[in-house]
């Protein structure tokens, strides 16, 4: 009886032991799914220029969702893109902050990641925004840049003429003489000019190189002495309020300049949309096993 007892006891001790095993087990599968994604970039998410619209989203979406031990690495357009490039050349993981319209998106296979809660909003549109005065000024400027509206698809074809080698100058040129109908609605009513100065501000965003080069090119095709001055979001809107700069058609609206569009409202004139369509987010390539910002936790 004694013996049958002891048999009982070692049995049930047994099955407890064991079961504690699975579940650490588990526990550590569990654990280790979840941030293999984190470990396999050391938890960092590049990004771009520090006070972009898109950054100041971003640290909101870390907040937000809760990802403390996340990193938001801050660098530029340019090098953003060149660290994709490289990952995504050796199938490596890597999480950018990303945009539509973009190069990117042609030349590689992205995906955008899901965003839950909305933080970074619904799609947006690129806006032209001129200083107070410059109707009076430069009138027929000003038609030119209330006038001015064109697709992704048009973008797309200045930026990627870029990326395999052209100078901005040059891929702005060459769209504007492969869309002369286009360019023809944009300046209908605008006369020409002898030498007027216009000085036009713009962020180093690979979108906004390619449309400040074309209505660049546009305005020096009717006469304007044209200055492209690359500055920051704050600066190119400050530039705009306090009559520096007297334009940029790179105002990224509702939800990425808001900070500057209500700091500033009644200290310039918006024109209106010029591009639609924009998306703003966290990109990966498409090979990585990861769907939502959620995953990331």
């Amino acid at each position: 009886m004694m013996k049958k007892w002891m048999l009982m006891l070692f049995a049930a001790l047994l099955t407890v032991g064991l079961a504690a095993c699975g579940s650490d087990k588990t526990s550590k599968d569990e654990e280790g799914a979840s941030s293999s994604v984190g470990d396999s970039v050391d938890h960092k998410i590049v990004g771009i220029d520090p006070g972009a619209g898109l950054m100041k989203a971003t640290a909101k979406v870390i907040d937000e969702y809760g990802l403390d031990d996340w990193t938001l690495v801050e660098g530029s357009s340019a090098a953003m893109t060149a660290a994709l490039k490289k990952a995504y050349d050796k199938k490596e993981p890597i999480i950018v902050t990303g945009w539509t319209p973009h190069w990117m998106f042609a030349k590689l296979d992205l995906k955008y990641l899901d965003d839950p809660n909305g933080v970074f909003g619904k799609e947006e549109t690129i806006n032209t925004i001129v200083r107070k005065g410059l109707k009076n000024d430069l009138p027929d400027a000003y038609i030119v840049l209330d006038q001015f509206n064109w697709t992704a698809e048009d973008m797309a074809v200045v930026m990627n003429n870029i990326q395999a080698g052209d100078s901005p100058e040059d891929a702005a040129a060459k769209w504007v003489k492969d869309h002369a109908d286009k360019v023809a609605e944009w300046t209908n009513g605008a006369n020409k000019v002898s030498g007027d100065k216009i000085t036009l501000g713009y962020v180093a965003w690979d979108s906004e190189i390619a449309s400040t080069n074309v209505i660049g090119k546009v305005l020096t095709d009717l006469g304007y002495q044209v200055t492209l001055r690359q500055v920051e979001a704050g600066p190119m809107w400050t530039g705009v309020a306090d009559g520096s700069l007297d334009a940029h058609v790179a105002g990224w609206l509702p939800s990425t300049h808001a900070d500057y569009y209500e700091k500033y409202e009644g200290k310039f004139e918006d024109l209106g949309q010029n591009l639609t369509g924009t998306k703003l987010g966290l990109v990966v390539p498409a090979y990585m096993d990861i769907n939502s910002i959620e995953d990331l936790k």
